[in-house]
């Protein structure tokens, strides 16, 4: 289950990154501050921590992936990215 297995990861995508995300930003740097100024610094550096096990699980799949885990209410090529270009960018705003 995601949540037991990636839960910041699952809390990010459900809290912020879904149908209601213009609540917490229109810009992912936006929501991404939304998200580190209303979880503590540990959650933002495990989350990175599941970023890189999910990327590392995933070497020849990861679109796929992210797709049937993440992709209901988010897909990362309607903010320009790839889902790996996504995740990298991800990774580099959580640790700002």
């Amino acid at each position: 289950m995601l949540s037991d297995r990636y839960p910041n990861m699952y809390q990010f995508f459900g809290g912020y990154l879904n149908q209601d995300f213009d609540l917490s930003g229109d810009t992912i740097p936006a929501i991404v501050s939304c998200y580190r100024s209303e979880c503590p610094r540990e959650n933002h550096l495990e989350m990175i921590h599941e970023i890189n096990s999910f990327i590392s699980e995933h070497p020849d799949d990861l679109d796929s992936a992210f797709e049937k885990d993440y992709g209901q209410d988010f897909d990362p090529a309607l903010w320009g990215h790839t889902t790996a270009s996504f995740l990298e960018e991800l990774k580099r705003l959580l640790r700002e």
